[in-house]
């Protein structure tokens, strides 16, 4: 029989000759009839030959399953079924469960014997797999007896009816009356549909999409769907809703639940914090991803997989679906087309996009056809990939391998995803807002695209885009190729018009518009990381307007990765002032050399190169290349030095930080005196001065002894005198951020050394303790300033920084005489050492390190964001909320930001409670 030349040919022509050969002799061996079916019928044997050589979980059930053969018969292959009447029909029978499993295993081989041969297409392919699924669901519920009308609401592949071979049957159910009986029927069904017996299972059937996922309700009435979606549903169970198709049960309750569930979904304008958030979602895929090291293989959640069209489709259905009604459709490759016809997406890249998903969700059903598994990843193994390749039909040919045409087809179609992805938002838009005339897409529906996608202030965007591509020249050519995929990076920051409009500022001009062009087309990494710094900061836009020469260095990673020294930066600043001839021009200098620095540690900050400590060191570093290059400048004529408190002690300054400092000098007499006094006047001159360039520091010195009624310099031996006679216990508290920042070091050392005894005693004395609480109660309840909320305060708020900070210190004046180690000056990095030496449980110290950091990039970022420096978190809304985006938050970033300060500083509290001021919990 197999010697037949017909099947013969039928067999060479398969993925895999031999096996299939060896697969054909054992149907016929478990069904001796086989033979004369197949000489009589053709396509029966092209459609075996076809299932058995790409389904091994199929050829099992071909063989136990007689009937199963009969499914891949000519008549049968090209028939017309009724599936629901046909699973009905089950229930008269014995066991109806098993006979659906088995039915169903069946009806599975029909589809994939019509797939195989080209029978069916995609779309056919999807939609008789989920009517098949529609058909068990109806049945399942029927074995259910629900004592209560109620519905199955088929969402995800199965709504769409655009089911995979593997896919899991995503459902809700919706009952009106006694919810415990609409739970107990919901049971049922999903046991009938998920229970395992010799025939397999029905379909893998899960619930988790309903509100509140496995933790909610199995089934609810309308009236519940309608209450949650109104106060709790994320914006993801909005876009899922797109999908929604009641699939099974009382047709009356389903319309009722279809119609309230679509005035729900189209009800009004998406707001770009919910574009964010579903981005965002797919974006945090896509890493993981990338870190398990299989993106590339991935078919689905990859980059240029089929999730890139999905998410395209749905989001831009989101956006412009509540005013036209054509493109509320659950199919992606039929939206697809409506958003084509609507002008929402160009034909050639609704085209591009149609081909390339066709290709990958065919690839997706030959994976999972293996073994009918859920997977979307092609097999790193040789012979697998290789019998992939051939079930899709490649073939060996001269030098190159069937393995490598398929790569190289896969390569072809995920590039164009990848590359009509980046564009598509946009790129209807900017034809729209330019008037050009071939435009598909309106005006008001560019627009409303623009809003979804956070650019709110129509006017500026139309007037940005116009001057960024206006004229015919070179640049302005790239500019308009490169626009779509700016824009798109825009639309990813925290403040998209912000970003537009300082990317305008940043081209003004011929020269500088030109050489932006070609640095963002030669390097694409420093185009996406500039637009991320223009969207996120008022601060580093204006820095980058000043250094446009910067955009080349966010190219590269290297200089990104690496931080600043202390004495690189001593070198370059003295370098910088070692040529000018005056004290203008020194001042002039130096306020430039910070502006650079603090260009490049902002963007270390944002793009993530640099944690919060990393930026305090970097930042107090700089302080200190200021000052010393500038008392060198002075030449002292006195042994001199300059110890920095605070925050500049701490290596913990923030970009708004004033500098805290006192002067010192060796020597003894009024010379002396007087020549460190001057030197001191004219260092905080030189530092503190506002020029044309602005001010390098704001320079503070009234932590020195006697505060601004005391003389800017003192001798070590006036030092030691006053911290023995007149000291205050907060004097002496502050020194525990004392450090060298610029200066003579002999003089610094001798400084630290006398500070060092005075401030950490042994024993340690208790009457300090309650001075520092006494003092620091003051701070709570005097402080902060009117008009200031104090539930959001970073500085000086219940569990902020201020709390933070006190505790931290009582505990290095306690412990600091015993344990050198835990007189580091920054508070994170005592925090830790007093958890080494015991001090501090670990626990405790987690939670004020969380309050800490959450606060100090609050106050960091904010700045950032405005320019404006500022304590608590913002009032405004809109501020509030870019704010909240550039912390990370993306789902209600202004609230979720309000809700996690409440959350970490409330924890920090209660340690401060207990640890700082001794109150039992």
């Amino acid at each position: 029989m197999l010697d037949e030349p017909r099947l013969c040919a039928v067999l060479d022509r398969s993925a895999d000759p031999a096996l299939a050969r060896a697969q054909v002799e054992r149907l016929v061996d478990a069904h001796p009839w086989l033979p004369g079916r197949l000489r009589a019928d053709p396509l029966l044997a092209e459609a075996l030959v076809a299932v058995v050589g790409a389904s091994r979980s199929l050829f099992a059930a071909l063989e136990r399953d007689p009937a199963a053969v009969t499914m891949l018969e000519a008549a049968t292959l090209r028939a017309e079924v009724d599936y629901r009447a046909e699973a009905a029909a089950l229930l008269s029978g014995e066991d109806p469960p098993r006979a659906l499993r088995r039915w169903k295993r069946r009806h599975v081989v029909r589809i994939a014997g019509r797939d195989l041969v080209g029978l069916a297409d995609l779309r056919a392919v999807g939609d008789e797999l989920a009517r098949l699924a529609d058909a068990c669901l109806e049945t399942a519920l029927a074995i259910a007896a629900p004592a209560v009308p109620m519905c199955v609401v088929g969402m995800g592949k199965l709504g769409g009816d655009e089911l995979n071979y593997a896919s899991d049957v995503d459902v809700m159910f919706v009952h009106d009356g006694d919810t415990a009986a609409a739970e107990h029927a919901a049971r049922s069904v999903l046991a009938t549909m998920s229970r395992p017996g010799a025939e397999g299972i029905v379909f893998r059937t899960d619930a988790d999409l309903r509100p509140e996922g496995r933790s909610g309700a199995l089934s609810r009435t309308i009236e519940g769907y309608e209450q949650y979606w109104r106060r709790w549903a994320r914006t993801w169970e909005r876009q899922a809703l797109i999908k929604a198709r009641v699939v099974a049960g009382d047709g009356a309750l389903g319309r009722r639940f279809s119609e309230r569930a679509a005035a729900w979904l189209w009800q009004g304008p998406i707001d770009p914090d919910a574009v964010r958030e579903v981005r965002a979602m797919k974006a945090r895929t896509e890493e993981l991803l990338d870190r398990k090291g299989i993106a590339e293989r991935e078919v689905k959640r990859g980059p240029g997989g089929i999730r890139d069209v999905e998410f395209a489709v749905q989001l831009l259905q989101l956006v412009h679906g509540r005013h036209d009604e054509t493109l509320r459709v659950r199919g992606t490759l039929d939206a697809l087309e409506r958003l084509a016809a609507g002008g929402y997406v160009t034909t050639a890249d609704a085209r591009r996009l149609d081909e390339a998903y066709v290709w990958l969700r065919t690839v997706e059903h030959r994976l999972q056809l293996v073994e009918e598994r859920q997977t979307h990843t092609i097999p790193a193994d040789p012979g697998a990939r290789t019998h992939l390749a051939r079930v899709l039909g490649f073939r060996d040919a001269g030098t190159t391998s069937a393995v490598d045409a398929f790569d190289a087809a896969h390569r072809t179609h995920k590039a164009a995803v990848r590359a009509v992805h980046e564009k598509l938002f946009f790129a209807p838009v900017l034809d729209a807002i330019a008037g050009a005339g071939t435009a598909a897409l309106s005006v008001a529906a560019a627009e409303e695209r623009l809003a979804a996608f956070g650019f709110r202030d129509v006017e500026q965007t139309r007037a940005a885009l116009r001057e960024l591509t206006a004229g015919l020249t070179r640049r302005s050519r790239v500019m308009q190729q490169l626009l779509p995929v700016v824009l798109e990076w825009l639309s990813t920051t925290p403040d998209p018009d912000l970003g537009l409009l300082q990317l305008r500022r940043l081209s003004e001009g011929y020269t500088r518009a030109s050489t932006l062009a070609r640095s963002f087309r030669e390097t694409p990494a420093a185009a996406e990381r500039t637009c991320r710094l223009l969207g996120s900061s008022r601060v580093l836009g204006a820095a980058l307007h000043r250094q446009p020469e910067y955009v080349d260095t966010l190219a590269d990673d290297a200089a990104l990765g690496t931080g600043l020294r202390r004495d690189a930066l001593v070198a370059e600043a003295l370098d910088t002032l070692d040529w000018r001839e005056d004290d203008r021009a020194r001042r002039t200098g130096l306020r430039r050399f910070k502006r650079r620095q603090l260009l490049h540690v902002g963007a270390r900050d944002l793009l993530g190169y640099a944690d919060l400590s990393t930026v305090g060191r970097e930042l107090s570093y700089v302080a200190d290349a200021c000052v010393e290059a500038a008392l060198r400048s002075l030449e002292p004529d006195v042994p001199f030095a300059v110890i920095g408190l605070g925050r500049l002690g701490g290596l913990e300054l923030s970009y708004a930080s004033d500098i805290d400092v006192v002067f010192v000098y060796e020597g003894a007499g009024a010379t002396a005196f007087e020549q460190a006094e001057r030197i001191a006047a004219r260092l905080v001159r030189a530092v503190g001065e506002t020029t044309a360039e602005g001010r390098t520091f704001r320079v503070d010195t009234r932590l020195r002894p006697e505060g601004g009624q005391g003389v800017l310099a003192r001798s070590v031996e006036g030092y030691v005198t006053y911290w023995e006679r007149w000291a205050q216990v907060w004097e002496l508290q502050a020194l525990t951020k004392a450090r060298f920042v610029a200066g003579d070091p002999g003089v610094a050392e001798a400084f630290l050394g006398h500070a060092a005894r005075h401030v950490y005693r042994d024993p340690f004395a208790e009457d300090w303790r309650r001075e520092i609480r006494r003092m620091k109660a003051r701070i709570e309840r005097e402080r902060i300033p009117p008009g200031e909320d104090p539930r959001f305060h970073l500085k000086l708020g219940r569990g902020s920084l201020s709390d933070v900070e006190f505790t931290v210190q009582l505990a290095q004046l306690e412990h600091g005489a015993a344990h050198p180690s835990v007189r580091a000056t920054p508070t994170l990095a005592a925090l830790h050492e007093l958890v080494t030496v015991g001090a501090i449980d670990a626990q405790d110290a987690a939670a004020l390190h969380d309050a800490f950091v959450l606060c100090e990039r609050a106050r960091n970022y904010r700045y950032l964001l405005t320019g404006t420096p500022g304590d608590s978190l913002p009032v405004d809304g809109d501020e509030a909320r870019r704010l909240g985006r550039m912390l990370g938050y993306v789902h209600d970033p202004q609230q979720t930001l309000r809700d996690e300060y409440r959350r970490v500083t409330r924890r920090a509290r209660a340690v401060v409670e207990r640890v700082f001021y001794g109150r039992a919990p």
